[in-house]
């Protein structure tokens, strides 16, 4: 006789501080409020109810980045979810900041592959098993190995450097602690869709993995896709989406006998705002609005950035802010640095420092023209276009154009002169960039300081921009084939 049990899961990921609803085609749209909403209706209309949160609550919001992500932690207790992972952007507050959001966190935070490098501790639960409806299901928390390029000066810290090492981890975790009364196990990742592909290719199927559900890659999906029998959800990112497995398990059979998944528009047609969370959100902002809210400068329009991966408005604005007036040639400015899609034409302190809130020092470094060809071919790389890479916008003067089917340079210019292997040309980044340069721009660092020792010129990218933008009004910029990405 069959005894089958529902079981309803919820999952969010990449939520980046998105704490406001918008307007979007006349529906109020997301916003912490409205998802708090959604959840704790399907929490009244459900059995069994289990809410996941597959990493990066933090980042993108001045309400976040103003109190270092305690208010974050405080607003995602109201959500009660019942487990959360790690993301790459936890630990950008640093190490020690961390364990001490943990704390303060009401739900538990599982990761299976961040360790102290000293003595082989784990820095947090790898897994739990969670009970509902007589149900037993056990959740592994797997970490993307960027969190070494965002820590890198953390020294007694490191995670799995590839994702061979982290499936084993998995089987590990499954052989010791998967019991005979585990029904389900679901690995909760923020890795991204490609490494999940690779994840679930490397899981053996008597670890019995069921489901995978990630993270990082901002992935928007319609429906689940299954490698090696695995199937692997991931819910777009921000707060006006979520992700939903309706589940029915056989408790006798021990096996799942179907699931839907889907992913559900978190607006005004479905939901409307939990007046507790409106509250708590209402307390924070006006801290914020009051030190937040002035005027810094009025763009010409409305500037965009639609993708990291191609040269846009807002990556050619901040790339010539920073260059302009400088000491060096060439600006290459992160473009995930750059957060938000749009900006302008009206634009106030918060939605500057929302734009740019990973704020650092610059480096100036020298290279032969021959060395930049060779950052150039790296950074633009098959793996570019997965979204597992980091990519850059220049500032003026500079002219590329790659060929994606023959991995060749069409043009390469800078200034409208060729650049020679033998031209020496000063080179500008962040530092989240110059920590990670052997990785990020495929020449290793030892090498170019043969040329001429690298100097921080820059302490503050925010210090630059805000100055810039108080003294420029109707700023400016286009399109204009800085990058040009051929097949």
């Amino acid at each position: 006789m069959s005894d089958v049990r529902k079981l309803t899961i919820l999952h969010s990921n990449d939520m980046h501080g998105d704490f406001l609803p918008q307007m979007v085609d006349g529906k109020r749209t997301g916003g912490l409020a409205m998802l708090s909403d959604y959840i704790n209706n399907v929490r009244k209309e459900e059995d069994n109810v289990l809410y996941v949160i597959a990493g990066d609550m933090f980042r993108g919001s001045i309400i976040d980045s103003e109190y270092m992500g305690l208010s974050t932690i405080d607003l995602v207790n109201l959500l009660q979810p019942d487990v959360a992972t790690i993301g790459n952007h936890e630990v950008d507050y640093g190490l020690a900041h961390l364990l001490f959001l943990e704390k303060c966190a009401k739900f538990p935070i599982i990761n299976a592959d961040l360790f102290v490098t000293l003595n082989n501790t784990r820095l947090f639960q790898p897994y739990i098993n969670i009970k509902v409806g007589g149900m037993k299901i056990l959740f592994i928390g797997i970490l993307t190995q960027e969190v070494l390029a965002t820590a890198r000066k953390e020294k007694v810290i490191g995670t799995f450097v590839d994702i061979e090492e982290a499936a084993k981890e998995i089987g590990i975790i499954c052989d010791n602690y998967r019991t005979t009364d585990t029904d389900m196990t679901i690995v909760v990742s923020h890795i991204g869709i490609e490494q999940d592909r690779r994840l679930a290719e490397l899981l053996n199927p008597e670890w019995g993995v069921d489901f995978i559900i990630g993270g990082h890659s901002h992935t928007f999906m319609d429906e689940p896709e299954v490698i090696n029998g695995v199937p692997i959800v991931q819910a777009g990112t921000g707060t006006d989406i979520i992700g939903r497995f309706d589940i029915d398990f056989d408790k006798e059979e021990q096996q799942i006998k179907d699931y839907k998944w889907q992913c559900v528009p978190i607006n005004s047609d479905n939901c409307t705002a939990d007046p507790v969370m409106a509250e708590m959100i209402g307390r924070y902002q006006s801290v914020t609005d009051a030190k937040y809210k002035r005027v810094v400068t009025r763009l010409a329009r409305t500037l965009t950035h639609p993708s990291r991966e191609q040269e846009t408005e807002l990556g050619n604005l901040y790339a010539d802010m920073m260059q302009d007036e400088s000491s060096f040639d060439i600006m290459m400015f992160g473009s995930g640095a750059i957060r938000k899609k749009e900006l302008g034409p009206l634009v106030e302190y918060q939605d500057m420092m929302e734009n740019t809130p990973f704020d650092d020092v610059c480096w100036m470094f020298e290279v032969t023209g021959e060395q930049f060809r060779r950052i150039i071919m790296h950074v633009l790389r098959d793996d570019a276009w997965l979204g597992e890479t980091e990519f850059y916008q220049y500032s003026k003067g500079v002219r590329i154009v790659y060929r994606k089917s023959t991995h060749s340079l069409e043009e390469f210019k800078f200034n409208g002169k060729d650049i020679t292997d033998d031209m020496r040309l000063k080179i500008c980044v962040q530092n989240y960039h110059y920590q990670n340069f052997d990785e990020f721009l495929g020449v290793p660092l030892e090498e170019v300081k043969q040329n001429r020792k690298p100097r921080v010129v820059a302490t503050s990218v925010n210090n630059i921009v805000e100055e810039y933008m108080a003294t420029h009004q109707g700023l400016d910029a286009h399109v204009e084939g800085r990058l040009v990405i051929l097949d």
